[in-house]
């Protein structure tokens, strides 16, 4: 039935019950209704418009998502050989391990979205240029920039997402991940020990013999400070939990020498013997200051504690190179989850300019390769800022201002093409 049709029922049906006079204005709201959708919808093409840029978010997330699977189990799968294999091989409680499974969490959810981003949106970009879907979109009147924007706005949400995990649920992560540590290092505190190794403990280092359940064979102990070198070695010796605290571990040895030497003159020195000794393992030799790390902190924490070390580095100029160490974990707070944005950008303008042939295939390889030399690029910048003392803004920001210095050079010369 057409519009016309309608209009004269209409008028025709009020007439009948004596409703003329009603009849004029309801046609005419009939008629405006009529014209706003013809010229605002239909004949701008909106409705059109809105179901392609719906076409390119919803192909995009799907595989955004694919991709950020196999970069968490990637992650996941790294942290598991990393810490829970050597955590169950020492007979840690099982729900232990899980619960440090769970903590880390948001650590590898950090870690996979950025590449994930880079991964998933060349081959969802690459797989449409190959297929010409793009040349669809171009032919309903889409430039290029149009079809940029839905990207732009998905790698940002991705970005704020990513931030939120990296600001707000990985502090908390590892704030748990550190107490669960230490509770299972006090139960069973063998999981640090390794038969014949030889491990670092703050200024010591220890050579450890053979390890069989609670019990090491034999121990030699090399110890340094400003005044004294130390060189203890002991006969057989048991590890137990703490017992005080502030103590992680402790060592019952026996049969134990002591040997202290005077670094002012190496002639002097003394000697003591003892049948059964204790050395105790602070929690901090093993697990770094009790006290909240830069990764335990929100940036609102950071900046706080940056300002206040800023104020002690002008009194104290050896407080320079941890109040760096301190502004490069506040900068990479930002700089790995807003890299999706950058990626999304990078992925848009090589995918249209390589993808015309196996679009899908060529992006998996390409955002792969990049994945790892953005990588390296991030951990060469964190090393230059704790060996080297570089800049950390320049340091952990390089690989994203070179990610966005080709993402915007390709994008000129696509949209030139």
């Amino acid at each position: 039935m057409t519009l016309h049709e309608l209009n004269k029922k209409i008028i025709f049906f009020l007439k009948k019950i004596g409703l003329w006079f009603a009849a004029l204005p309801l046609v005419s709201h009939i008629i405006k209704a009529h014209n706003f959708i013809q010229v605002k919808v239909f004949k701008k093409g909106e409705l059109k418009n809105h179901i392609l840029i719906k076409y390119i978010f919803k192909d995009l997330f799907l595989y955004f998502l694919v991709s950020f699977l196999f970069f968490f189990m990637i992650f996941f799968v790294n942290q598991i050989l990393l810490t829970v294999e050597d955590l169950l091989a020492k007979s840690a409680p099982f729900k232990d391990v899980m619960r440090i499974m769970f903590y880390s969490l948001p650590f590898i959810i950090a870690q996979s979205s950025p590449f994930a981003t880079l991964v998933g949106f060349l081959m969802s970009l690459g797989g449409m240029m190959s297929n010409n879907e793009i040349l669809i979109f171009r032919a309903a009147g889409f430039s290029f920039i149009r079809i940029l924007l839905p990207t732009a706005i998905l790698g940002l949400i991705i970005s704020i997402a990513s931030f939120f995990v990296n600001d707000y649920l990985l502090p908390l992560g590892q704030i748990k991940y550190g107490r669960l540590m230490r509770e299972i290092m006090n139960s069973t505190p063998t999981i640090e020990l390794e038969s014949n190794s030889v491990k670092s403990l703050d200024s010591s280092n220890v050579v450890i013999g053979e390890v069989e359940g609670n019990s090491v064979s034999d121990l030699i102990i090399f110890d340094s400070n400003n005044e004294q070198d130390r060189l203890i070695f002991a006969g057989k010796s048991t590890l137990q939990g703490a017992k005080s605290e502030g103590v992680l571990m402790q060592f019952d040895m026996n049969d134990s020498t002591v040997l202290s030497i005077s670094k002012n003159n190496r002639s002097k020195y003394d000697v003591m013997k003892s049948k059964n000794s204790i050395l105790n393992i602070f929690d901090t030799t093993l697990l770094g200051n009790t006290s909240r790390s830069a990764r335990e902190m929100t940036t609102y924490d950071l900046t706080k504690t940056i300002k206040k070390m800023k104020q002690d580095a002008q009194e104290d100029t050896s407080l320079k190179r941890r109040l760096n160490l301190w502004i490069m974990e506040y900068h990479k707070k930002f700089s790995l989850p807003f890299g999706s944005i950058f990626f999304a950008i990078f992925a848009f303008s090589i995918a249209f300019l390589f993808g015309k042939h196996n679009g899908q295939t060529i992006g998996l390889f390409l955002g792969l390769v990049v994945c790892v030399l953005y990588w390296a690029m991030q951990i060469m910048g964190q090393l230059f800022v704790q060996r080297v003392g570089l800049n950390a803004f320049w340091c952990i920001w390089i690989p994203n201002f070179v990610i966005g210095f080709f993402a915007l050079l390709f994008l000129i010369i696509l949209i030139k093409k």
